[in-house]
């Protein structure tokens, strides 16, 4: 994945942070990498390079314990994370369709991040509201219940129209500032 503006030299930083702070022996690094996607939020291969050099550990050995453990990220979380439910009862009740009309609307596949980073994907365990079947969790904190084909192109739509509203009210408050700075200038 791409990285954005500004993102290599925050992965550098935060890098070296992590390294400064531990005794660089080969058994920091399951916590190393765990301060480090607490900080990015994921695993960017620059920062397994990196943390390799600074551990004196073969890249390699690093990718097979990120890859290793489902704790760590591999791609950056998107702006809407959304998890669709495979236990059972989901799975029972169309669970497969739901993740598969979500990977056409967002264009990636399962696992995978937008190269917007808009959105990501995920197929999770069980989520415990099985009597709501086929479940979607959106960013850890919003339950969607009996999601259908149709109910994922709901879900697509709040998502664009929550990005719309934030869009006019960066712009207001862009203009503002400017009204502002500029009214500031001319009361000197």
């Amino acid at each position: 994945m791409q990285l954005l503006e500004g993102e290599r030299e925050l992965i550098l930083s935060t890098v070296e942070e992590v390294l400064q702070n531990s005794s660089r022996n080969r058994e920091d690094l399951i916590p190393s990498l765990q301060r480090v996607q607490s900080k990015l939020g994921y695993l960017p291969a620059l920062a397994m390079e990196k943390l390799a050099e600074g551990l004196d550990i073969p890249a390699v050995d690093i990718y097979g314990i990120a890859t290793f453990y489902n704790q760590f990220r591999l791609n950056p979380p998107g702006k809407y994370q959304v998890k669709v439910c495979m236990g059972t009862a989901c799975y029972m009740k169309g669970g497969e369709i739901t993740l598969e009309s979500f990977e056409r609307r967002m264009e990636i596949e399962e696992g995978e991040t937008s190269p917007d980073r808009l959105y990501s994907l995920e197929r999770v365990a069980c989520v415990g509201c099985c009597t709501l079947a086929p479940v979607v969790v959106v960013n850890d904190d919003h339950i969607e219940g009996y999601v259908t084909p149709t109910r994922v192109d709901g879900i697509m739509l709040e998502f664009e129209e929550a990005d719309q509203k934030e869009e006019e009210t960066e712009k207001e408050t862009e203009e503002e500032t400017k009204k502002t700075a500029a009214e500031g200038g001319k009361n000197k």
